[in-house]
């Protein structure tokens, strides 16, 4: 079982990502669950979604505490939230940052990974080009697509079409597929 967990603040679409995440893996066979956790339903407090996939039938129905992937929608969360409980030094982080992982502060802990397991991408940057309001949620389910390789850029894109169908729809998918060819070029050069 592939488990992510999604880290961000009310109206960045945490819940949507997850949910669209397990859209593209039941569009490729797979079984999937995604649920949101959050206190105080308002804008910007912090929000907790998760994603579940696997080629079996999924009978947990606890919150996701050892996931294979983190995403972090909001980097301002780093140091105010243990993030990072429960993952595996093999495990995937995928934060939505321009800013090198020094000035983050997570540097020593990045270097623990493996090469490619912990990224950065600038997906509110890729979503106001695209969408025109910094909303990092498909960007990112893109470079998570090239970085795991769970579900495909297709399935991401499909998930999104059947979400939000029309010009809205095609501008995230848009976001998706620049997001996932930046991280799919970033591990070429890498390798």
């Amino acid at each position: 079982m592939f488990q992510v967990r999604f880290h961000g603040r009310g109206g960045q679409g945490v819940v949507t990502a997850a949910e669209l995440l397990s859209i593209a893996a039941f569009k490729e066979g797979k079984h999937a669950q995604a649920f949101p956790s959050f206190g105080s339903e308002r804008m910007g407090a912090p929000v907790v979604s998760y994603c579940r996939i696997d080629d079996k039938e999924i009978r947990s129905r606890e919150p996701v505490e050892h996931p294979d992937a983190l995403v972090i929608q909001d980097p301002t969360l780093i140091h105010s939230v243990d993030l990072f409980s429960g993952l595996e030094q093999s495990g995937y982080v995928l934060i939505n940052s321009r800013r090198s992982f020094d000035e983050l502060g997570i540097a020593d802990y990045a270097a623990g990974f493996p090469e490619n397991h912990f990224r950065d991408v600038g997906a509110s940057e890729i979503a106001r080009r695209h969408i025109g309001r910094p909303l990092p949620n498909a960007a990112l389910l893109g470079s998570l697509a090239a970085m795991c390789g769970e579900v495909s850029l297709k399935a991401v894109e499909e998930a999104i079409a059947e979400k939000f169908p029309g010009q809205v729809g095609a501008a995230n998918a848009a976001a998706a597929r620049e997001a996932y060819e930046i991280a799919a070029l970033s591990e070429k050069a890498d390798a």
